[in-house]
């Protein structure tokens, strides 16, 4: 038998009223602790209200005259308390599976919905830019961004200043002792209006939408246009494009649509024989001829011309306009090595191109001295073959040169900043460098206009304004199933020839041949641009 002590009713009483006393002493300490903390104090003033933010989004990216490239349309935000009628706003939700998640929390919320809801006492809607539209125009410049941040492009490179912006619309409702909304208390809205700050390009708006509609029908490549004399940049296309809504279809993609192709070096081909010509003309050998057989032999290696049968008697300017290889090979043999080299490199071979953080140019592949010193090499170097890679950044930038009179500006994409959508802060004034001298730029020009204007099989032909320019058929050393070749065609070129004002180039990525598929679209842009300035 189990014996219970017990105690007098004196001591229980006593025991009773100290564990009381414990309890109520810890409360009041706990209680001093919490309202003496500023983070607690800080709540308790707020006590009674709930708020809903909203926030506008980010920055803004402008065209070179401030039209935005991104943030073009609108969505609406409408932030409602779970009272009303909720079935009606969860049928204008654009994600109905994040709205009940949200709505089930029994508090205010702000969701995306798919047009704007009558605002009432449960409801206020806000007009909150998209940031990217169906049709993004320059999306491989641009970049994007994911959970807030930018991943590539401007969106990367200037993310600490786009996502800046302290700017948010709010709601804020008066809320009982049990956090229910006291409707008839009223709420405080506000809207912060639009944001205008941002980055402002080089890019017009007009010109690049001309060039993406003309490289539509370009499965690989890349198109730019630059301002000849400042080196802005005013269109940049790389093709395919990507869809946002399924980047990993895009990862997937054997054509790597997600990378900008302005930027990846390729084999260039014949446009190189412009640099080749350049350092003749320097060299005192602008009058230099040659017998074009079809073939020449160099140590014991056949190079042969892209015509078989051979062109002939040909002078410098015959030979740009045909293209010849083996009157560049020939011409070659003639030049100081170290010279040839020395002037590819001054025209920006070899060279990163660097556009802001993040967005460079590669600086391909320049043969050194050492293996140009081997015969074969100089051979394929003189027509733009061999190890030689270049980007399209690099051969506009050359063209830019020529049409400059021998004064290359840095290329540049970012005008500077904006807190107004309307005045650029701290524009830089255009950089250039001497790259050769004027009657060698004019002697270039005319070669490039006579191999347009003076073949009457170019394809590059512009029916409202003369033009001059280059293709090139470069060989990659990849073949098809059936054997055949890949070829990268090319063309880069300027226009007005009178007045150069703008460079363009060009890049078909196993496109065949540059009269074929890149001449074509050259042309176009070149037509529409005109007209578009004929009309303003």
């Amino acid at each position: 038998m189990i014996k219970i002590k017990r105690y007098p009713l004196d001591k229980r009483i006593f025991l009773m009223a100290f564990i009381f006393t414990a309890v109520l002493a810890f409360i009041i300490l706990r209680y001093f602790d919490l309202a003496t903390k500023a983070e607690y104090a800080q709540k308790a003033m707020n006590y009674g209200k709930y708020t809903v933010k909203v926030n506008v989004g980010d920055g803004l990216i402008y065209d070179r005259n401030f039209i935005p490239l991104v943030n073009e349309k609108s969505k609406y935000i409408t932030v409602i308390a779970n009272s009303g009628d909720i079935t009606k706003y969860r049928s204008i939700a654009s994600d109905r599976t994040e709205f009940n998640k949200l709505s089930s929390e029994k508090v205010p919320f702000a969701f995306e919905s798919i047009c704007p809801a009558d605002e009432n006492i449960y409801s206020v809607s806000f007009e909150i830019p998209v940031r990217y539209s169906e049709n993004q125009p320059a999306q491989h410049l641009i970049g994007y961004t994911s959970q807030g941040e930018g991943v590539s492009g401007l969106e990367y490179a200037y993310n600490r200043i786009l996502r800046n912006s302290d700017y948010v619309n709010t709601v804020t409702y008066n809320c009982d002792g049990f956090g229910g909304i006291l409707w008839g208390e009223g709420r405080h809205i506000e809207k912060c209006g639009e944001i205008t700050s941002g980055v402002v390009t080089t890019i017009d708006y007009n010109i690049q939408h001309i060039c993406e509609r003309a490289s539509e029908k370009i499965e690989k490549g890349a198109v730019l246009v630059a301002d000849i004399k400042t080196g802005d940049i005013l269109a940049m296309v790389s093709r395919p494009t990507y869809s946002l809504d399924d980047l990993e279809t895009a990862l997937n993609d054997e054509n790597s649509p997600m990378i900008n192709r302005c930027l990846y070096s390729y084999s260039i081909g014949s446009i190189f024989k412009l640099v080749t010509a350049c350092e003749a003309i320097k060299s005192g050998y602008a009058d230099f001829l040659y017998d074009c057989t079809g073939e020449i032999e160099i140590n014991g290696q056949i190079f042969k011309c892209h015509d078989h049968n051979g062109h002939g008697q040909q002078d410098l300017t015959q030979a740009m306009a045909n293209s010849c290889n083996t009157y560049f090979i020939a011409l070659s043999k003639l030049l100081d090595v170290e010279n040839l080299r020395d002037t590819a490199f001054t025209l920006g071979f070899g060279r990163e191109i660097q556009l802001c953080a993040g967005v460079n140019g590669s600086a391909g592949i320049l043969p050194t001295v050492k293996e140009l010193l081997i015969p074969a090499e100089l051979a394929n170097f003189s027509f733009g073959q061999g190890i030689l890679t270049a980007t399209p950044l690099q051969v506009c930038q050359m063209t830019c040169a020529i049409a400059n009179n021998g004064n290359m500006p840095v290329l540049r994409v970012i005008r500077g900043l904006t807190d107004d959508g309307i005045n650029v802060k701290n524009e830089k004034e255009p950089q250039l460098a001497y790259t050769m001298e004027e009657k060698e730029a004019k002697a270039l020009r005319r070669l490039m206009a006579s191999a347009i204007n003076n073949n009457d099989s170019s394809n590059a032909k512009p029916y409202n304004v003369m033009a001059a320019g280059k293709t090139s058929t470069a060989q990659t050393g990849r073949f098809d199933e059936n054997g055949i070749e890949y070829c990268n065609a090319w063309i880069t070129g300027y226009f007005p020839v009178n007045e150069p004002k703008y460079a363009i180039t060009v890049l078909v990525e196993d496109g065949g041949y540059g009269n074929d598929s890149a001449a074509p679209v050259f042309r176009e842009i070149i037509e529409k641009i005109q007209k578009n300035i004929k009309s303003n």
